[in-house]
């Protein structure tokens, strides 16, 4: 978005037939297919490649990584429109989409043991706090496929799975990455409708 208003794109798109509004859902559709579609078909070969060597497949964990990959992306093409359309410049977008991607990393590990090493907070408001961070609901749930008890993650397995149970982890983490994008993307568009639009 912001690329596009450097570049002059909304008054050209207002001689088209086209809304701005239909325009901006269309680029989010079409930035979706792009960044997920090489994904899934790379994913579609493994599948490929395992029946022709006669190797099982786990159908269940295919569709369930398929759908937790389908939910990051929504999650992280949500949160850069909206930052793309709040930012004014395609180097302070570019800058706002690396801070918040460096934060969510740090988040996953070194801010909140530092906090836990404190000691002020209980772990179940840690994890809880944890879990807000889509990236590590992300790497939780992928670790749960293949780790259905968490042992991997020691004491806050058991938050976890008080917390949410098995089945219950799995579908938050899902929907919670879908969600966090779909509202990135409505609040970035509402940005762009209050700030872009004639």
């Amino acid at each position: 978005m912001a690329g596009d208003r450097e570049a002059g794109v909304f008054e050209y798109l207002l001689s088209l037939p086209v809304s701005l509004s239909a325009w901006f859902w269309g680029k989010i559709l079409g930035r979706y297919v792009v960044i997920f579609l090489p994904v899934f078909v790379a994913m579609l070969a493994a599948v490929l490649w395992s029946l022709i060597r006669s190797i099982e497949v786990p159908w269940a964990m295919f569709f369930y990584y398929t759908g937790l990959l389908a939910a990051m992306a929504c999650c992280f093409l949500g949160i850069g429109m909206l930052i793309s359309t709040l930012a004014r410049g395609t180097d302070v977008a570019q800058g706002a989409a690396f801070m918040v991607w460096l934060a969510m990393l740090l988040f996953l590990d070194l801010i909140l043991l530092g906090v836990m090493i404190q000691g002020r907070v209980t772990p179940e408001v840690a994890v809880g706090i944890a879990l807000l961070n889509p990236l590590q609901v992300f790497r939780t749930a992928a670790l749960a496929m293949f780790d259905p008890q968490l042992i991997v993650l020691g004491p806050s397995a058991y938050v976890i799975l008080d917390l949410f149970g098995s089945s219950g982890f799995r579908i938050y983490a899902l929907l919670y990455p879908t969600a966090v994008g779909t509202l990135a993307a409505v609040a970035g568009y509402l940005s762009f409708r209050r700030s872009d639009l004639p």
